[in-house]
């Protein structure tokens, strides 16, 4: 299967518009944003877990990334409420599921193998740091060679310069109201800029972002893996 599978191309989707489509398993459901590959796939998904459902044990052979933004997700390592990020490296396995429910953004197979750190952090209790304009503060979550994460938060009013990302940016809006030349992003509004991409963004209501810098390929291999 292939979704928005061209890194090369700017896509722009409104999350909370997309069906609910089924998993292998019963009680969890998944929004698909990008995907390369069929059941194991270089997928970006917003994924629901019905109160008590549960998904079997398996492995990430290319790594998986979270962030819960509601409810809590679980595994045999721990709770995860809602402001959770997550990283599971190359070859870690799992066995999730969620008690009381809970939904999560996932990127699964994107991860370089190298980078074997595990990653849990409280996004609800982290500090904020000054961003380099006035008006906004970053909250950075990881970082591996030319890819950075980080919980970006904007004032209102907040108004950056000009920029480019060679290794293009990935954005979730999780509150407010965010804001480019090329249009207006509510909350659950997810972007992908392309490598080589250049955009001036601001937000007149304020608002607070995901966001991913450094981390796309220009070109994936037949297999989908980053060529």
């Amino acid at each position: 299967m292939e979704l928005h599978a061209d890194l090369s191309q700017r896509v722009q989707l409104d999350t909370a518009a997309l069906p609910w489509l089924p998993s292998p398993m019963a009680g969890v459901e998944r929004r698909m944003l990008d995907r390369r590959g069929a059941e194991v796939a270089r997928a970006t998904s917003i994924v629901c877990y019905a109160p008590g459902s549960r998904f079997e044990r398996h492995s990430h052979g290319g790594g998986e990334e979270i962030l819960v933004l509601e409810g809590t997700f679980s595994d045999e390592q721990g709770d995860y409420p809602a402001g959770t990020y997550l990283r599971n490296p190359v070859g870690s396995s799992h066995a999730p599921f969620s008690e009381a429910g809970c939904t999560i953004f996932v990127k699964l197979q994107q991860m370089q193998p190298v980078d074997q750190q595990r990653l849990v952090i409280d996004t609800n209790s982290s500090v904020w740091l000054p961003g380099l304009v006035k008006g906004l503060e970053v909250m950075p979550l990881h970082g591996f060679g030319s890819e950075h994460v980080a919980l970006v938060r904007w004032a209102p009013g907040t108004r950056f310069q000009p920029h480019g990302h060679p290794g293009g940016e990935e954005i979730l809006v999780l509150a407010g109201v965010f804001q480019d030349e090329h249009g207006t992003y509510p909350v659950g509004s997810w972007l992908r800029n392309p490598p080589g991409s250049v955009h001036r963004p601001w937000s007149e209501a304020g608002c607070t972002i995901w966001v991913k810098t450094g981390h796309l390929p220009a070109t994936l291999g037949p297999d989908g893996s980053e060529a």
